[in-house]
């Protein structure tokens, strides 16, 4: 059925600059057609200079936000501005196009809120081993035939495999451990994809067959439940709680990132982190020593951010460069892609409240 979705925002003649306020784009269309293939943050950057604030032009509560309404090709999204004092609302109507007749769309696939084959691997297949997983996960023992690599169509036994986790599993071994620049933690250890195993048989050993190999798979390779489904259901909006973290590895095999990179950051769910949040990404400030400074002068060690500043060093501002937005979080690890950036993104950058 063809909806056409009314987006009343009863805003003041003059936005602020504040953050937090709605920003209309100058140019911003009265009403929008959705079409296959566009996301939740394209449509409202058409409509909002601030895209993290799209929950606010929908008018959503915290609920609406972890199950957002969703969009789907066919919709009109129409942008209404009235009176002087900020209200969002939004009215869904059914219109019919002619007497007896009302078109229904062929198709019914909501709109994402970001491209999803950039971050498909990173939600499908695990990324970070925590509190000890590593030393219970299941592990190959051995493979057909006293085969060393264990290729596509291999049966493998794996030792220890629970019943009740299904038959799909991912092989992974352990990769480099993810240390906090900051406080030199270590927040967990990366896992190396390597493949796919579907069980046949369940037992002491189970048996099973390699699915699908990425990379070489051994012995002693140790394998996770892959998940029936993963979230991808959720919508850009701002963090409720002040984040302060960096940014501690980018994906891809570069040395810099940019839009649509993936990057991962030092806070997590534990830090107030969840799927949706946007942070601003800023160069962060180096420390210089003041090239003045007098040795013999009384300055004692200062602390100015949560950065320990011996005598005579400076730590220069951070710059702003981009945006990410984060869509998988671990207890102190958070994964996020890059949405904007008018630089280069690199390791040990900023990450915070936008």
């Amino acid at each position: 059925m063809l909806r056409i979705i009314t987006l009343l925002v009863f805003c003041c003649a003059c936005f602020k600059a504040n953050a937090d306020e709605l920003q209309l784009q100058k140019n911003h269309p009265e009403r929008y057609v959705v079409v296959k293939g566009d996301t939740l943050w394209g449509i409202s950057g058409r409509f909002l200079k601030n895209p993290w604030l799209w929950p606010k032009i929908w008018n959503m509560n915290r609920a609406e936000i972890k199950n957002p309404h969703w969009i789907y090709p066919g919709d009109v999204v129409v942008l209404d501005i009235r009176n002087g004092k900020p209200q969002l609302r939004l009215l869904r109507e059914t219109v019919t196009l002619q007497p007896g007749t009302i078109i229904e769309p062929l198709d019914k696939q909501p709109i994402q809120s970001i491209a999803p084959s950039i971050i498909t691997p990173f939600l499908s297949q695990p990324l970070l081993i925590e509190n000890g997983q590593l030393d219970g996960a299941p592990r190959i023992i051995a493979g057909q035939d006293n085969r060393v690599i264990l290729s596509p169509g291999t049966r493998i036994y794996i030792s220890d495999l629970p019943q009740n986790q299904g038959t799909n599993w991912f092989v992974y071994r352990p990769g480099e451990a993810l240390i906090d620049p900051d406080t030199q933690a270590v927040l967990g250890t990366e896992a190396t994809y390597l493949g796919d195993a579907r069980i046949a048989k369940f037992g002491t050993p189970a048996t099973g067959e390699i699915t699908r190999a990425k990379e070489e798979i051994f012995s002693k390779d140790r394998l996770i439940s892959a998940p029936d489904v993963y979230e991808t259901n959720f919508v850009p909006h701002a963090p409720e709680v002040n984040v302060k973290g960096r940014i501690i590895k980018i994906y891809g095999g570069v040395l810099e990132g940019g839009p649509s990179s993936v990057v991962s950051i030092n806070r997590g769910k534990l830090e107030g982190l969840e799927i949706g949040h946007v942070l601003a990404i800023s160069r962060y400030g180096r420390i210089i020593t003041d090239p003045e400074f007098k040795k013999n002068s009384d300055k004692k060690i200062t602390k100015v951010n949560n950065v320990t500043l011996a005598p005579g060093q400076i730590k220069l501002p951070d710059e702003r460069v981009g945006l990410l937005m984060i869509f998988k979080t671990f207890d102190h690890v958070s994964y996020g892609l890059v949405m904007e950036a008018t630089d280069s993104i690199i390791t040990l950058d900023a990450v915070h409240n936008p």
